[in-house]
């Protein structure tokens, strides 16, 4: 039986065609790497000035101080709360976004949004799972050394909630007193959190600076750190950027004072003006010894008290022990003169 399709011509495929199927050149191909591996069209405008990687921040060389003070004070109080041997250290203090850094931030862990009452805004302290297991065992009297237990998969309960606080609370404190040589701030635990969400207090692009603590008790420990947008500590910026405590840019206390004392002692003419008039030149030009100039002033009228031509005090004229003397109206100091 002969095959249906022995007839069956096709048609010869055209000449320098380019679609799928034909030949593709060396060309083709490099062409087709180079556009896969192309980065993508660089960001302009505002969306480039926002979603930048690079943080513009000034240093705070304060910030760095109060933290190196909470550090021996907060070793104290872990050790007195947990009486156990305790090892605090600050490892760095460093700036990111806010989005950052709950992006980044391993779970489960514990958020404490605490307040500072004289900035009046917030901030954050967070606590990761290994300190937080290493401290429930330590205050509920589990063994010495090794790893703490951690038990994934769940929350917190509340009694580990509750001894968590207790931290928290000796942390702030502890960063309440190292803050006070330098600016008024006391910071307040306003609630704990477990979930990221409910813990935003500033923008995903707002900058922050954050500190990391190590605590290290006996083999186990972990890691917790303090968030402050820059929008909180925007009242008390200058304070802590400055090199030195107490350090006043443009002044010198000891120059000032010195300055202070010889102008006191600086002497000065000072001129008692009765009247004046306004006269023709030829008549000044007959003036002569004698001449009576009348100036339309009563003896109860206020006279001027001048110095240099600029008026300072106005006075009453009068005579005390046969001189003449004048007694001040107002004060040079506090009143404005008309």
């Amino acid at each position: 039986m002969s095959d249906d399709f022995d007839d069956l011509e096709l048609p010869d495929p055209p000449i320098g065609d380019t679609s799928f199927g034909a030949s593709i050149g060396q060309a083709d191909i490099d062409a087709l790497f180079d556009s896969v591996g192309s980065a993508p069209a660089p960001k302009q405008g505002l969306r480039a000035l926002i979603e930048s990687d690079a943080i513009n921040h000034d240093r705070l060389p304060m910030l760095e101080v109060m933290y190196d003070r909470m550090v021996r004070t907060f070793t104290t109080s872990m050790r007195n709360l947990t009486s156990d041997s305790i090892d605090v250290s600050l490892d760095e203090v460093t700036s990111v976004r806010f989005s950052d850094f709950i992006g980044y931030l391993a779970l489960p862990a514990m958020i404490g949004v605490f307040r500072v009452e004289e900035w009046e805004n917030y901030g954050l302290i967070t606590i990761e799972s290994s300190l937080i297991y290493a401290v429930v065992d330590a205050l509920l009297g589990g063994r010495k050394g090794g790893q703490s237990l951690m038990i994934d998969g769940r929350g917190f309960t509340t009694i580990e909630t509750s001894l968590v606080a207790r931290m928290l609370s000796l942390a702030l404190a502890d960063m309440t007193a190292a803050l006070q040589p330098i600016a008024a701030g006391t910071a307040k635990l306003e609630r704990i959190e477990t979930n990221a969400r409910f813990a935003a207090i500033a923008g995903p692009t707002n900058v922050c600076a954050v500190a990391t603590f190590r605590v290290d008790m006996d083999g186990r420990g972990g890691r917790f750190s303090i968030l402050l947008p820059y929008a909180t500590i925007e009242p008390v910026r200058a304070k802590l950027a400055q090199r030195f405590m107490g350090e006043k840019l443009g002044r010198d206390t000891i120059w000032e004072s010195h300055l202070a004392a010889e102008l006191r002692k600086t002497e000065l003419t000072v001129s008692v003006v009765l009247g004046e008039r306004q006269l023709p030149l030829q008549t000044v030009r007959d003036f002569a010894i004698g001449h009576t100039i009348a100036l339309d002033r009563s003896p109860e009228d206020l006279v001027e008290l001048q110095c240099s031509g600029v008026l300072v005090a106005r006075a009453h004229i009068g005579q005390r022990n046969r001189n003449i003397a004048i007694r001040l109206a107002n004060d040079i100091a506090t009143e404005a003169l008309p």
